[in-house]
C-alpha cells in the first residue's frame, strides 16, 4: 500500500498511541521497538505469529495476530507496511475515523528528529553496512541509536535506542522512503536498477538517488563505493554540488582504498590506504569481497565522524554478522547449511562467491526462491545466469509478498535461464519437496545455501533435520 507522506511530520512524542499494521516485518518492528524505548504506547497486528511479535509484547506492545478494525480502537496514529493492502480493515477503520495514517518512512523520520542521522542507502548491502557501522561506532565509544533491516547476530535485534545523538538508519529506497529523511550524512553502497514495480524505469530509479543528495545536510558528507559505476556517478554529482564526498573501494579513484584482499574460509581481510597512506589491516569474520566493501564504507563514515581507525577496525573485526546475510544455520552429516537474503542477480553472485570460499573443496548446492513477480519478470534471466556459479541449483516458485500471482512468471523462468547442465538444475514449486531434493543432491563436504528474501529462510533447519535423520 502506498501512502502519502504528511507535509508536517510530528516528532515521536506527539504521536499518541501508535498502531502498526504489519508490525512483524523488519522495518516496522524496528520502529516499534524504538518508540517503545522512548515511552510511546504501541500496539500492532500482523498476518502471522512470529518470535518478533513475542519480543515486542515483552517490551510492552499490545500485539494481535490477524487484522481487525477493533484493533485500532484508542489509537492516534497508524504506521502501515507497504505490504498491506488498501482494503485492510484496520487501515479502512483508521481512515474513516480521521486518524493519522502514515507510511513506514514517516514513522522512522519522526524518530530521527533532533538526532544526527547517518542514512545507509544503496541497491545492495544496506543491512550489512548499517550493522557494521553500528558495531564499529559502539567499539569506538559511541552509543548510537540504530534501525536495521535485519537482526544483528550479536544483539538478536534490529533496533536499539542509544544514549548519544547519533542515529544510524538503514534507508530503504524500494518505495522512495529514503527521500523522506534529512540525514546529516549518508552512505551509498551501489546504485543498480531494482524495484522497477515502484519506479517504472531504470532512469527514474537512478534519479531518485540524485534526489537523495538534496536531503543530505550541506555541512555533512557522503560515502560512496566508487567501484560501482552508479555510486561513482552519484559521488561525482555530489561533489559538483559542493558536498563532501569520501570514495571507497578497490578503485584507484577511491579516497579510502582496499588492497591486498584475502579470503580464507569464513574470514576476509584487506589493507586500507587513505590517499595512498596505509592505515592498517581490516579483518572480518564474514566471507566475501562485497562484505569488505560494505565494511570499508562503514569505516569511512566512522572516520569522517571523528573516530579512530583502530577502534573502528576492532569493532568491525568483532562483527559476527546479521541474520539472513550468509548466516550459518548448522552442520549435519558433514554438510554445512547457510542462509542468505540475496534476491537480486548481483546479490546472488556475491553470496555465491562467498559461499565458494567457505565451501573450500566442497561443492555449493543452492536453493533459490525468486522474490516478487515484477522482479522475476524483469531479472529472471539474470537470476538464472548468476545461479550458474553454484554446482547444484534448486529453484522454488516465486514468493509473492505484496503482489498477485502471474501464471506466466514462475520460478521455472529462472531455472530455464540457468546455463548449468539440466541434471544439475531443478524447478521444485512445492516448498515441502525442497528439503529432500537438497539432501538428495548434497554430499559430505558440500555447502547448502538457501537464498531469497521470502520463506526460503525456513528451509535450513528442515534440511539439517532431514540430514540428521537420513545420515546419522
Amino acid at each position: 500500500m502506498k501512502l502519502p507522506v504528511p507535509t508536517d511530520l510530528l516528532p515521536v512524542e506527539q504521536l499518541g498511541r501508535v498502531h502498526f499494521v504489519g508490525i512483524g516485518g523488519a522495518g516496522l518492528s524496528a520502529i516499534a521497538r524504538l518508540m517503545l524505548a522512548r515511552g510511546v504506547p504501541v500496539s500492532g497486528s500482523d498476518g502471522a505469529d512470529s518470535p518478533t511479535l513475542a519480543r515486542l509484547a515483552e517490551l510492552g506492545a499490545v500485539v494481535h495476530v490477524g487484522h481487525d478494525a477493533a484493533h485500532v480502537a484508542g489509537a492516534d496514529t497508524l504506521v502501515v507496511s507497504t505490504a498491506v493492502r488498501e482494503d485492510n480493515p484496520e487501515v479502512v477503520a483508521a481512515q474513516a475515523a480521521g486518524l493519522r495514517v502514515w507510511p513506514r518512512s514517516a514513522g522512522l523520520a519522526s524518530l530521527m528528529a533532533g538526532r544526527r542521522t547517518v542514512a545507509v542507502a544503496g541497491t545492495h548491502g544496506k543491512t550489512t553496512t548499517t550493522s557494521l557501522l553500528t558495531v564499529a561506532l559502539q567499539a569506538a565509544g559511541a552509543d548510537p541509536t540504530y534501525a536495521v533491516g535485519g537482526d544483528l547476530a550479536a544483539t538478536g535485534t534490529n533496533a536499539g535506542e542509544g544514549g548519544g545523538d547519533l542515529f544510524v538508519a538503514e534507508a530503504d529506497e524500494s518505495d522512495g522512503a529514503f527521500l523522506v529523511y534529512r540525514p546529516h550524512a549518508a552512505v551509498v553502497t551501489n546504485v543498480e536498477a531494482d524495484h522497477l514495480d515502484h519506479f517504472g524505469t531504470e532512469e527514474a530509479y537512478r534519479a531518485a538517488f540524485t534526489q537523495f543528495l538534496d536531503r543530505i545536510d550541506p555541512e555533512g558528507f557522503l560515502v560512496c563505493v566508487v567501484d560501482d559505476p552508479g555510486a561513482a556517478d552519484l559521488a561525482a554529482a555530489a561533489r559538483a554540488r559542493g558536498l563532501a564526498v569520501v570514495g571507497v573501494g578497490e578503485s584507484a579513484a577511491a579516497d579510502l582504498r582496499l588492497v591486498d584482499l584475502s579470503f580464507e574460509g569464513t574470514r576476509s581481510s584487506a589493507t586500507v590506504l587513505s590517499d595512498g597512506e596505509e592505515l592498517g589491516r581490516l579483518r572480518l569474520r564474514i566471507p566475501g569481497r562485497h562484505y569488505l566493501l560494505d565494511a570499508v564504507a562503514a569505516l569511512a563514515a566512522g572516520l569522517r565522524l571523528g573516530f579512530g581507525f583502530d577502534d573502528l577496525a576492532r569493532g568491525l573485526e568483532g562483527f559476527t554478522g546479521t541474520r539472513r546475510r550468509m548466516e550459518a544455520k548448522g552442520e549435519a552429516a558433514g554438510i554445512r547449511v547457510y542462509d542468505s537474503y540475496a534476491h537480486h542477480p548481483v546479490e546472488i553472485a556475491g553470496d555465491l562467491q562467498a559461499a565458494r570460499a567457505v565451501a573450500g573443496e566442497g561443492r555449493v548446492v543452492v536453493a533459490f526462491q525468486p522474490h516478487l513477480v515484477s522482479r522475476t519478470r524483469i531479472f529472471g534471466r539474470e537470476m538464472g545466469e548468476a545461479l550458474a556459479a553454484a554446482d547444484e541449483v534448486v529453484v522454488l516458485d516465486v514468493h509473492l509478498a505484496r503482489e498477485d500471482p502471474d501464471p506466466t512468471v514462475t520460478g521455472e523462468l529462472v531455472a530455464r535461464a540457468c546455463p548449468l547442465p539440466p541434471d544439475r538444475v531443478a524447478f521444485v514449486p512445492a516448498m515441502d519437496d525442497v528439503p529432500a531434493e537438497l539432501v538428495r543432491r548434497a554430499r559430505p563436504g558440500d555447502l547448502v545455501l538457501t537464498l531469497g528474501a521470502g520463506s526460503v529462510t525456513t528451509l535450513g533447519p528442515r534440511v539439517l533435520a532431514l540430514l540428521a535423520e537420513e545420515r546419522p
